[in-house]
């Protein structure tokens, strides 16, 4: 896990801190997600986890969904090597982090049907409630076979008296 603590100044800039100062918003993030939040995905922004002063954290996050880093980058490097260049390996790059993604996304799905289906390492959650219900349903017939056979004894002592 990579911990990032930035302090926001009365001019909106950013700026580095370390550990001591007490945060007032906290953002929480898997680095698994972190793709696709580069891919601007917007679906990936609701799973970020907010701690602190949620209005503070949802601010943040609707800049970060504004942020356009492809053009950002583009921008950079059209002031080194040109403008068609720069175009050119920005657009590479997003194919490149949308592939990646991409890619996660099915190797996550062929992973958990393995897992779910041939090797049952997981189970769905319509084959763990129907296990639930069949093991009521045996305890329920045990319940019922016990009474018979109270029952059934309660009239064999009679007849043999």
């Amino acid at each position: 896990m990579v911990n990032f603590r930035i302090l926001i100044n009365a001019k909106g800039e950013a700026q580095q801190i370390d550990s001591n100062f007490c945060a007032d918003t906290t953002l929480t993030l898997s680095p698994f997600i972190l793709p696709r939040i580069l891919a601007g995905e917007a679906a990936a922004f609701e799973l970020i986890k907010i701690t602190g002063d949620q209005s503070f954290a949802e601010e943040l996050i609707n800049i970060g969904k504004q942020i356009n880093l492809n053009m950002i980058i583009e921008h950079d490097l059209s002031k080194v090597i040109g403008d068609i260049p720069a175009h050119r390996i920005a657009n590479t790059g997003e194919h490149l982090v949308q592939w990646q993604t991409e890619n996660f996304d099915r190797i996550s799905q062929a992973l958990a049907e393995y897992w779910t289906e041939e090797n049952i390492f997981l189970t769905k959650r319509a084959t763990s409630n129907q296990f639930i219900q069949e093991v009521k349903n045996l305890q329920h017939n045990i319940e019922k076979l016990e009474q018979r056979l109270d029952r059934l004894t309660q009239q064999h002592a009679l007849t043999d008296k």
